[in-house]
């Protein structure tokens, strides 16, 4: 035994990448991808990916070098996921509900040779563009096109395409070879996307995942959700959370369709469940209260999988989205894993017990995925594992193969949160409960989650200290009826005014400074904000005084996602 060793032919890389050279062998006349009134095939879609690979790679971009997107649901975004990393590129996915200067701060940290962008995304972009620093060269913009009525007021014809991009999407991919060999990683180590952390922009996180453990992201998912040979997947979570946590690749693996949605509302999910036959979709605890909302509901005809992670689903929220025959799983997962690592695995003796238990064991977080070596609840200052009790706090560690390389150019960062010990720490303070599953009690102390949006309540509280008025500031949680969470700050100001500020002048402050999603919805004035005997920001005695506010009900809520 001791004589047989690892050789080439068993030590071949792994990559998500080859799922769809198989998809287009064994589902080849089968829809791969439906938007509106487009259709395409497997046999196409890998012929396409295929062809965009080879015309990057006959640019010079190849190897190490990052090509950032910046993109809705359609499927030219699909493509890009299998179509960048095939020419050897690393796929960068900025969200698209970031503002200009964060994302320009996000570009000139990872600096791409290449940004493709949405026609709905040129003003954002070109604005981005303009913010870099007359010694930092730009990359080539490629304008992706769109004639689809869900793209009005774009510009979508070829006479209208602004001087600044060197072509458009569909140029680059028809003057590709679709005999391309795409180029296979040399080690399965290497790096495959670069996704950022949300909320972050003055020192952005980018966490920079490999072939190897994407892949087994892809296969866990797949397996921890039981989805189906040829399942039809309604694109209601964004491709640039982590690459639509990794159902991008899945969806070729299983041969799936690949239903694509650049925004939408509950009607629209609604009709294209009914139109498409959708099996199975995925998004933030907010997306299931939209659906639970609508006043256009209907039973659905057949159940629909929904999986969900982020702030915990509302116990009523969960009742009454499965009563209109959605089968909700829910689970979690951080950029940092590229996917749910953990999933509220349903056991069958629960059916049985009233819908006030079922969704209360369905709200915590669950156990460990088969594709995650260990996961745990542990002190952070001895580092071993929290009774299982339920109710005494720790700090939820994880370590595995779909955890990250680490984080682009911030050693200190990598090093802070994976430790020597082997285990990834993620921040998030949970308890273990004595069926051995796992519950979030609170986020990481900077980070809340609104709409399925991470935003960091440091970065908005930057904003407020520059505000003129404001002395002190601190921004934590507030609950929210439609959101699941909102920022809701706290302020005192300074004694010398002489015409202090009002709720919505420190609203509409913030509004012209942070994308719209991070602003403050809830402003509390006080004299002074508690702390600590050390002159510390009493966070938590501020999230008790948010809860205690009660549910906020969005009054501004945005009618499309």
């Amino acid at each position: 035994m001791e004589e047989l060793k690892p050789r080439p032919a068993s030590c071949f890389p792994f990559t998500p990448l080859g799922f769809l050279e198989r998809a287009a062998t064994v589902y080849g006349d089968c829809t791969s991808i439906i938007y509106n009134n487009t259709s395409f095939t497997w046999s196409q879609t890998h012929r396409r990916c295929l062809q965009l690979a080879s015309s990057l790679s006959s640019i010079g971009i190849g190897s190490g070098h990052v090509v950032s997107v910046l993109a809705y649901n359609i499927p030219a975004m699909y493509e890009i996921q299998f179509g960048v990393p095939m020419s050897g590129a690393i796929l960068n996915c900025i969200n698209t509900r970031l503002d200009a200067r964060t994302v320009s701060v996000l570009l000139r940290h990872c600096e791409p040779k290449l940004l493709f962008v949405d026609t709905l995304s040129q003003s954002l972009a070109l604005e981005a563009i303009s913010l870099f620093p007359p010694n930092k060269s730009p990359p080539l913009l490629v304008l992706i096109q769109d004639d689809h009525d869900d793209a009005e007021g774009s510009n979508s014809s070829l006479s209208t395409v602004d001087s600044r991009f060197c072509c458009t999407y569909e140029s680059l991919v028809e003057k590709g070879d679709p005999n391309f060999k795409w180029i296979r990683p040399k080690s399965e180590w290497s790096p495959i996307v670069l996704n950022y952390t949300s909320g972050t922009t003055s020192s952005p996180k980018g966490v920079v995942h490999s072939h190897r453990g994407i892949f087994t992201m892809t296969v866990d998912s797949l397996i921890d959700w039981e989805v189906p040979k040829q399942p039809v997947y309604l694109w209601t979570l964004p491709m640039f959370h982590a690459n639509g946590w990794s159902f991008t690749w899945g969806m070729a693996a299983v041969g799936g369709t690949n239903v694509c949605v650049r925004k939408f509302d509950a009607s629209t999910v609604y009709s294209l469940i009914k139109k498409h036959g959708v099996t199975h979709m995925c998004g933030a605890p907010v997306v299931l209260n939209m659906l639970s909302n609508s006043p256009e509901i209907k039973p659905l005809p057949n159940p629909v999988q929904i999986l969900t992670a982020g702030a915990p689903p509302p116990a009523a929220v969960l009742s009454r989205t499965e009563s209109l025959g959605f089968v909700v799983s829910h689970g979690y997962g951080l950029t940092e894993t590229g996917g749910l690592v953990v999933s509220c695995a349903w056991k069958r003796e629960w059916n049985k017990l009233p819908a006030t238990e079922r969704a209360r064991l369905k709200a915590r977080q669950g156990v460990r995925t088969i594709g995650m070596t260990e996961a745990d609840v542990v002190d952070p200052e001895s580092g071993l594992s929290v009774k299982r009790d339920g109710s005494t706090l720790g700090e939820i560690v994880l370590r595995g193969a779909s955890v990250m390389l680490g984080y682009l150019k911030d050693p200190n960062a990598t090093n802070k949160c994976m430790k020597e010990n082997g285990w990834f720490y993620t921040g998030d303070v949970g308890v273990m409960h004595s069926d051995g599953y796992m519950e979030i009690k609170d986020r990481s102390k900077d980070v809340i989650i609104s709409g399925g949006e991470n935003l960091s309540s440091v970065e908005v509280e930057s904003v407020l200290y520059n505000h003129p008025a404001i002395n002190e500031a601190a921004v934590v949680a507030r609950p929210d009826e439609y959101w699941g969470e909102t920022p809701c700050a706290f302020v005192s100001l300074k004694n010398e005014l002489t015409q202090k500020p009002s709720e919505q002048d420190i609203i509409q402050y913030c509004r012209a400074k942070l994308p719209h999603y991070m602003v403050p919805k809830t402003v509390v004035f006080k004299e002074e904000l508690p702390k600590t005997s050390t002159g510390k920001i009493q966070k938590f005695a501020l999230r008790d005084m948010a809860k205690a506010l009660g549910p906020s009900s969005s009054s501004s809520r945005l009618s499309r996602m």
